[in-house]
């Protein structure tokens, strides 16, 4: 099909960059809303985006947005619930019912939709069941839609292996709630190319595709793998059931919010899945790729790079 207009929702995020950029690649011409412009600032560049100040979140804005596109990519969402709000809900369930909305209004028949592992209307955690619910309103929307399960993301720009790389610079031990529990963790640019070759692919059509990584690892071997990659191996000392729980119970009232009580509560879940990675892409392997960004930051290598300055001004 021939789906040349795109309108990305979230498209100035971590994995929207990369879709972003990837459609663009490819020749499409892309809108990407945003209320931090500037967050966006290395998408203005590429010649087919246009990144445009708009809120989301008001339906009107969303029709406007929508209008002479031909598909709409919605990669909205937040890994932790605000205290005393529902933000689950409103960038999960109700920015989705807004869009499909839009859709039908302006007449845009194709969707594709960033849901999650674990996505559950019956979910232990909060975030899982918001997700679920957004899965169920894509399905009954009538729209020619593609649903995306990743696991955990990683990239040289994620909140994940990154936080556990910065966390180790400090910590002489690390204590670690729910170590146990499995990820299978997948590329994010290997989730950008999965999204863009199904944007006009009629086979995807009314299909939900599972994305996750070549190997699994539970979350204490991740923490492990940071620390060797970055030169800051720790000790980990794994904690029980209990003492995870009030772990994430005091963490989430610190700044930063580093773990919830809905984290730990989504991580009784396996966050991995067997099924094959779509239209053909080899899933790339951490282990090839995080050193490129997690070996830069080491003590070693930042030696290396202070010498090679020193070297040159002299």
């Amino acid at each position: 099909m021939d789906l040349r207009r795109v309108c990305v929702i979230g498209g100035s995020g971590f994995v929207g960059c990369h879709v972003v950029e990837a459609l663009s690649a490819e020749r499409y011409l892309v809108t990407v809303p945003s209320r931090d412009r500037e967050r966006a600032k290395s998408l203005i560049l590429l010649p087919t985006v246009d990144v445009l100040d708009a809120d989301v979140h008001d339906p009107a804005t969303l029709a406007r947005l929508m209008r002479g596109t031909d598909a709409v990519i919605n990669l909205v969402g937040v890994l932790h619930d605000g205290r005393g709000t529902q933000r689950f809900v409103e960038a999960h369930v109700e920015l989705t019912r807004k869009i499909i909305a839009a859709c039908a209004q302006t007449g845009v028949q194709r969707y594709l939709h960033m849901s999650a592992l674990g996505a559950d209307v019956n979910g232990p955690s909060r975030y899982q069941r918001t997700k679920g619910a957004a899965e169920a309103l894509v399905r009954e929307s009538g729209l020619d839609w593609t649903i995306f399960r990743p696991s955990v993301i990683f990239g040289r720009e994620d909140r994940f292996l990154n936080l556990f790389a910065g966390l180790l610079k400090f910590m002489p031990v690390v204590f670690l709630g729910r170590p146990d529990a499995r990820f299978q963790p997948v590329f994010v640019e290997d989730v950008a190319a999965a999204i863009v070759a199904s944007v006009g692919a009629r086979e995807s059509f009314g299909q939900t595709y599972e994305l996750a990584g070549p190997r699994v690892y539970t979350l204490r071997e991740l923490v492990v793998l940071a620390g060797n990659l970055t030169g800051y191996r720790r000790p980990v000392i794994g904690l029980g059931d209990t003492l995870s729980y009030l772990q994430a119970l005091t963490l989430e009232f610190l700044p930063g919010r580093l773990l919830t009580r809905d984290n730990y509560h989504s991580m009784q879940v396996d966050n991995v899945s067997a099924a094959p990675f779509p239209f053909g892409i080899q899933p790339r392997a951490l282990e090839a790729e995080a050193p490129t960004w997690l070996a830069a930051a080491s003590p070693r290598a930042r030696y290396r790079a202070y010498r090679g300055h020193a070297r040159r001004a002299t």
